[in-house]
């Protein structure tokens, strides 16, 4: 005795298989993977550089937007927008814990705006890849 649920076919053992596997993807060639291979262009960051100082801007944005998301956090977070509170805060933190807060703070915004990217670019990408199947 078997049953169908939901696009599975189940038979008295413990495997399970596909009702009709031509219906699925067979693979996900041309949809995955070719998110990583994009190539980068740093014309198209929000961020300024300008031609042959790429690199120099580059060492001064790493050093200045973490230190200025550390301040930021402190500030709001730690002073809780007090600011004889965050001028003692600050007194007594070194520059290296609030950049190393503030680059914590960055990073987990860059990693987050990857998913989203590469979800975005996943979904949009399928659904181009499904629109061509169906033709």
């Amino acid at each position: 005795m078997s049953y169908l649920m939901q696009g599975k076919r189940r038979s008295h053992g413990t495997s399970i298989h596909f009702a009709h596997p031509e219906e699925r993807i067979k693979s996900a060639n041309g949809i995955g993977g070719s998110f990583t291979k994009q190539e980068v262009q740093l014309n198209d960051t929000p961020l300024f550089f300008p031609e042959g100082f790429e690199k120099i801007f580059l060492a001064i944005y790493f050093i200045s937007l973490p230190y200025i998301l550390g301040l930021i956090f402190l500030f709001f977070y730690i002073a809780e927008g007090k600011f004889k509170v965050f001028i003692a805060v600050n007194h007594d933190s070194p520059f290296l814990m609030t950049w190393a807060i503030g680059y914590e703070i960055l990073a987990t915004l860059v990693i987050l705006w990857v998913i989203k990217s590469a979800i975005s670019f996943t979904r949009e990408n399928s659904r181009k890849h499904l629109h061509t199947l169906r033709q």
